[in-house]
């Protein structure tokens, strides 16, 4: 560990081959989750109820988060138990969530604007009505800006867009159908 310290040897070091390396690493440890040991895959399962159950006791209670429950408990399942994840992905009110953010990594605009309305709404009630320091309320302003940015900077869904695009959307075998 010494020698990585010296100019030398980060000198000498490929970035080429410091990428590979990362990348390696990273499919080693894909193939270690894929080829779960069992006990693993039953903490995995049991976070993945746990999640789900806290999740949907989010929808109720606004202090507790619904999507990242919800995200965590499809991550487990499709770790654990590929029929449970396929279950979640095919509910009607969270699936189309959890099959947004798998595919293309995006929030619907409804989700951005009610999380954003609760995130200024919970951390200016805290903000002001609590006896808080300035550090923390220095640190409570950076999590919500930081929170916030991350929301605001995922792409929307693709089929919220073609609600808005002003060309046709249909292709040549939909207008057969409809001629």
């Amino acid at each position: 560990m010494a020698c990585w310290n010296h100019s030398i040897f980060r000198k000498l070091w490929p970035i080429r081959f410091h990428n590979t390396f990362l990348l390696f690493m990273l499919s080693l440890v894909n193939v270690a989750l894929m080829t779960i040991s069992t006990p693993f895959r039953l903490i995995l399962l049991a976070s993945g109820w746990v999640s789900l159950i806290l999740g949907i006791i989010g929808i109720f209670l606004p202090l507790l988060p619904t999507t990242p429950f919800i995200l965590l408990s499809a991550y487990c399942f499709s770790k654990s138990s590929p029929r449970l994840h396929h279950w979640l992905i095919h509910q009607p009110h969270l699936g189309p969530m959890i099959q947004n953010w798998e595919q293309q990594g995006s929030i619907s605009q409804s989700a951005k604007v009610t999380s954003t309305v609760l995130i200024i709404g919970l951390f200016g009630f805290s903000l002001l009505s609590l006896n808080l320091s300035f550090l923390i309320k220095g640190a409570l302003i950076c999590m919500g800006i930081g929170v916030l940015g991350f929301i605001w900077t995922r792409p929307l869904p693709l089929r919220h867009l073609d609600q808005f695009s002003n060309g046709s959307t249909h292709t040549r075998e939909d207008l057969v159908r409809l001629g």
